[in-house]
């Protein structure tokens, strides 16, 4: 059985993190987590995504792996050059 947190929770534990969650965004989140699929943030700077990120790695005790997108960004630069010096480091 599947034990996703409740939109209550959800708000919540975002509200111990500083973070005051609406009813949309908890909705968002629970059925993210609910159906496990991944979430899509996009908006202009300053509105909260990154840190929605943060709080969401923090109540599902989670490590946050920032990605950084802009325009020119293709999938072998997001995906295989990521941390590239430490990736050789584990090689050695």
């Amino acid at each position: 059985m599947n034990q996703t947190p409740g939109l209550e929770a959800i708000i919540e534990r975002f509200g111990e993190q500083g973070f005051v969650a609406d009813e949309e965004l908890a909705t968002t989140l629970f059925l993210m987590l609910h159906l496990g699929k991944p979430l899509l943030l996009e908006g202009h700077p300053g509105v909260g995504k990154t840190e929605v990120a943060n709080v969401l790695a923090a109540f599902l005790g989670a490590e946050l792996i920032r990605l950084q997108c802009y325009e020119g960004l293709d999938v072998h630069s997001a995906v295989y050059e990521w941390n590239y010096q430490k990736q050789l480091l584990s090689i050695k």
